[in-house]
């Protein structure tokens, strides 16, 4: 990550083990490094095409928490099916681990807003370090450590290339790939406001960008993931040049592109689903009890939401909101809590929500937790009910407590 300063001198920077951006995780493969964001329920991470040579890649992925640092292999890759290397579109891939990834690190919830324009995001990276006057540093290796900065989405892509033209010379997807702009606080280098006229003098030491290493890397919206880092641009047109020194190097002046996660949610929550193992398909196959099992360890319990009836518009796409809730079970000690938007497709009658539970070796009383699902769209709830509660026990597996 390229930085306004010195990030080695300047910890505003520096992400720490225990902080809501410790599921960022790094990603190795056939010698490329990259970034990448661990998913909600645990079992994948979603990162950059660009990073794998092909499906049959491997990769390692390395997890810094307050817990551990760990380092998981990938059990297997999906790239998305529409990937083109040429023009930079589609460039996303899901990476599912062999093993279960560290109970803190925090899982992401996607960004389901069109609203993502104009919003302030966090980005979160391994790459090469680097100042905003000179450009990253090329270290490769030697230096990395994960990097926080801040930035503005300003416009999407292809607005970007119907206002230049030519002078893109690649064609990206409509509404599906996000921009941002390093500033450095002058008109001068304000890229986005001298190509497009879109002002904005950024965000003073905190602005940053993105560097090698740093793709497949979140972009948090109110630690939602938003979007996906893909790469860098040094844009000009006509006497227009805002680089600050002309080179692709990540400096001032220069624009990057994050692929919109809300316009590939689709592709994510079913890719997600169709790897979801042992998950229900009817009301009969759900494990309302699940046992705790040994410390660290985590099992998966799901809870389905079925749809009944029939849709008044087939191709809508319905939506309930959820929130895991503490009963006698404590979240983050007994079950890693959730919440989010659960999107059913057009497709799809019943989904499966995963909630991880965390496994100890103490002796203790059964426990439980619920999960609420409310403010249904595209579709009511039985009896007009507001909020759905379904109950979760965790048994007990070490041993009898006396009291």
């Amino acid at each position: 990550m390229v930085t306004s300063l010195n990030s080695n001198q300047n910890p505003i920077y520096a992400v720490s083990k225990d902080s809501n951006l410790n599921g960022v995780v790094r990603i190795s493969s056939n010698g490329y490094y990259g970034t990448g964001s661990l998913l909600y329920g645990g079992m994948a991470v979603l990162t950059a095409a660009h990073l794998f040579t092909s499906e049959n890649s491997s990769a390692n992925i390395f997890f810094e928490t307050s817990q551990s640092n760990k380092t998981v292999a990938s059990s297997s890759i999906k790239i998305m099916p529409q990937y083109d290397i040429i023009n930079g579109n589609n460039d996303l891939a899901i990476v599912w681990l062999s093993d279960i990834a560290p109970s803190d690190a925090q899982r992401y919830e996607l960004f389901r807003s069109s609203e993502d324009i104009g919003s302030q995001f966090t980005s979160v990276g391994y790459g090469t370090k680097g100042i905003g006057s000179t450009g990253e540093s090329n270290t490769g290796n030697s230096d990395i450590s994960r990097l926080q900065v801040m930035n503005k989405f300003e416009t999407d892509a292809s607005v970007l290339k119907n206002l230049l033209g030519s002078s893109m010379t690649w064609t990206p997807q409509s509404n599906a790939i996000l921009v941002a702009d390093f500033d450095d606080g002058t008109y001068t280098h304000d890229a986005l406001g001298r190509l497009i006229n879109t002002t904005d003098f950024g965000y003073g030491y905190n602005e940053g960008m993105l560097a090698p290493g740093d793709s497949g890397g979140p972009a948090l919206i109110n630690g939602m993931l938003a979007g996906v880092a893909s790469y860098v641009a040094s844009l000009k047109y006509n006497e227009i040049n805002p680089d600050i020194d002309s080179e692709t190097n990540s400096s001032f002046g220069e624009v990057g592109f994050w692929h919109r996660v809300s316009n590939y949610q689709q592709w994510i929550d079913q890719t997600l689903r169709e790897h979801y193992v042992n998950s229900p398909q009817t009301s009969q196959e759900v494990q309302k009890e699940i046992v705790e099992g040994a410390a660290c360890t985590l099992t998966v319990n799901y809870f389905l939401v079925e749809v009944s009836g029939i849709r008044n518009n087939p191709n809508e796409w319905l939506s309930v909101k959820y929130t895991t809730r503490d009963g006698s079970a404590i979240s983050n000690e007994d079950y890693i809590p959730t919440s989010g938007t659960l999107v059913i497709y057009p497709d799809e009658n019943h989904v499966s929500i995963p909630v991880e539970i965390i496994g100890d070796n103490t002796a203790e009383s059964d426990e439980t937790f619920y999960l609420d699902i409310y403010e249904p769209v595209g579709a009511t709830f039985p009896d007009n009910q507001i909020v759905l509660t379904a109950q979760r026990t965790i048994l007990n597996d070490d041993g009898h407590l006396f009291v």
